[in-house]
């Protein structure tokens, strides 16, 4: 079967580098499966996992946003930040969850910027969906 190389950049550096057969991921305008020779496009992301299938496999990377560019050959996603699902410190994520609910609580009572706390509630729990495999 055909693949299209991929690469997941942070500005930390690569995250994934791989050929797959399948890209799936949720774009601000929706839902998106690219296949090798899709047409070119450039997309912002949204928070939300990235499923790269090859085979029978599938890896999940959380990503926090950023944009996805598609070339017939390759896709690359430029991320504000990633994890491939091995990388997930479930206990970090759990522990900020914990952190955004209390501020998002909060909000009621203090001045507490509630956009903010609502986006790290929005990163953590993708993260724990992510390694749970729960999407």
């Amino acid at each position: 079967m055909k693949t299209v190389q991929v690469s997941i950049v942070t500005p930390n550096g690569p995250v994934y580098e791989s050929d797959v057969e399948m890209v799936s991921t949720k774009a601000s305008t929706g839902e998106l499966g690219i296949l090798p020779g899709h047409v070119p496009m450039v997309a912002p992301l949204q928070i939300g996992v990235v499923r790269l299938k090859n085979g029978g496999n599938t890896d999940l990377v959380a990503v926090t946003g950023g944009f996805l560019e598609v070339r017939p050959e390759k896709v690359t996603i430029l991320a504000q930040a990633a994890e491939s699902q091995s990388q997930i410190d479930i206990e970090r994520a759990k522990e900020a969850r914990t952190r955004a609910e209390h501020r998002i609580n909060a909000n009621k009572q203090e001045d507490v910027d509630f956009r903010r706390a609502e986006l790290a509630l929005k990163r953590a729990m993708n993260r724990i969906n992510v390694y749970e495999n729960r999407f």
